[in-house]
């Protein structure tokens, strides 16, 4: 049965740590990994969005 976790964190060091945290631990099969990155503009302040979707499937 193939499964999805979604990651979304403010900064790429963040969500680095947190997908090789769940692959670490993952016993599953991989099947895929799609990463975005988005920004926006608050007032003077640009934000940027990191995020990262593992397609895998459950044992």
């Amino acid at each position: 049965m193939l499964q999805v976790k979604i990651f979304d964190e403010n900064h790429e060091k963040d969500l680095e740590k947190e997908v090789n945290d769940f692959l670490e631990e993952c016993d599953d099969k991989i099947i895929d990994i799609k990463y975005q990155v988005s920004t926006s503009i608050f007032a003077e302040e640009q934000l940027y969005c990191f995020s990262a979707m593992i397609i895998y499937e459950k044992k």
